[in-house]
């Protein structure tokens, strides 16, 4: 089941002023954006879907968020007063208390009304999983592996005794992961467990110990969970994901090679969270580099080296058209 709720339902000239205004502001370090994330029971998850609109909508935060029975994921922007006050409502509910989140400065251009989240608007889903694993019956709010610290994660991966996996898609591990990192090349989330069924045997040389990571950490809990489920009792997860990682290590310290995938306007980020070197392809929305734009087979919106002989003719012919109509309303 997925239900959406759209909170830009006002006049649109009440969205053009609220938009005018805050392009206009000087004190671009008062915009934020920020992710979040908790698994918990809450049963009660399809009640929960109005407020958050309407909280979100009267403070002109944007993003999106999904419910589900197990909790909650969301990544919002806005000033940094009204995205604290949305949270606050969010964890006025016990159960939702101690959210997990992870913080990022913003400018007008990731927030405003051509960004990757807009003024006014924010979408609120139910859904049957926050993170879609298509395993029935694992509980990761009760049962999941341990948290490690970003301060203790690399004498953990360092240890030989220690099997560590990224749990995130392909294209987002092409671009940087952690040194001796297994990647088992999953194109979504819901091909881990087949990946786990085929790769780690249960019987004889299976791992002793496991820790796995992801962007921001909701994966890798809820994997944890999974092999967990799967027999494999020693298994960790790095606390706050790459994200926190990279911005409390040192890069003289760091164990990190490359860039992390971020799901926002700045594509991937490095150590202290500066923006990275990598460009998206809103075809199929995967990072792309320099080398990437300089090849033949990359047409902006249409298609890059890593989607062009994924599509179709007429995949291309329709996205082509769309860039055009894109170009005309940005001139």
């Amino acid at each position: 089941m997925t239900v959406l709720v759209n909170a830009s339902t006002k006049d649109p000239s009440e969205d053009d002023e609220v938009t005018n205004k805050l392009a206009s502001t000087k004190n671009l370090d008062d915009l934020t954006v920020v992710s979040f994330y908790k698994f918990a029971d809450i049963p009660d998850y399809t009640t929960k879907r109005q407020s958050l609109v309407d909280v979100c909508g009267r403070l002109h935060v944007s993003g999106g968020i999904i419910l589900a029975a197990e909790g909650i994921n969301g990544s919002i922007s806005g000033t940094k007063k009204a995205v604290a006050e949305v949270l606050e409502s969010i964890q006025a509910d016990a159960r939702l208390a101690n959210l997990r989140i992870t913080r990022a400065p913003a400018s007008y251009d990731e927030v405003g009304s051509d960004g990757a989240f807009r003024w006014n608007h924010v979408r609120v889903r139910l859904k049957k999983e926050v993170v879609p694993l298509g395993v029935p019956g694992l509980d990761p709010a009760n049962k999941a592996g341990q948290y490690v610290k970003p301060s203790d994660w690399n004498e953990l991966i360092s240890d030989p005794e220690t099997v560590v996996i990224d749990v995130r898609n392909s294209y987002e591990t092409r671009i940087g992961s952690f040194k001796g990192a297994l990647d088992p090349k999953t194109a979504s989330f819901r091909e881990f467990p087949d990946w786990v069924d085929k790769n780690l045997s249960l019987k004889g040389d299976r791992p002793r110990r496991i820790a796995t990571f992801c962007t921001g950490g909701i994966r890798c809990e809820k994997a944890t969970a999974f092999l967990l489920d799967r027999g494999f009792d020693e298994v960790y997860h790095l606390e706050g994901g790459i994200l926190r990682y990279l911005e409390e290590t040192q890069p003289a310290e760091s164990l990190w090679h490359g860039e992390c995938f971020v799901f926002d306007r700045r594509v991937s980020v490095e150590h202290s969270l500066v923006p990275g070197t990598y460009d998206l392809c809103y075809a199929c929305k995967k990072p792309v580099n320099k080398q990437d734009m300089a090849s033949p087979e990359w047409e902006a919106g249409v298609s890059c080296p890593h989607c062009f002989h994924h599509k179709s003719q007429r995949e291309k012919d329709r996205a082509r058209a769309r860039q055009r109509q894109f170009d005309i309303l940005s001139y």
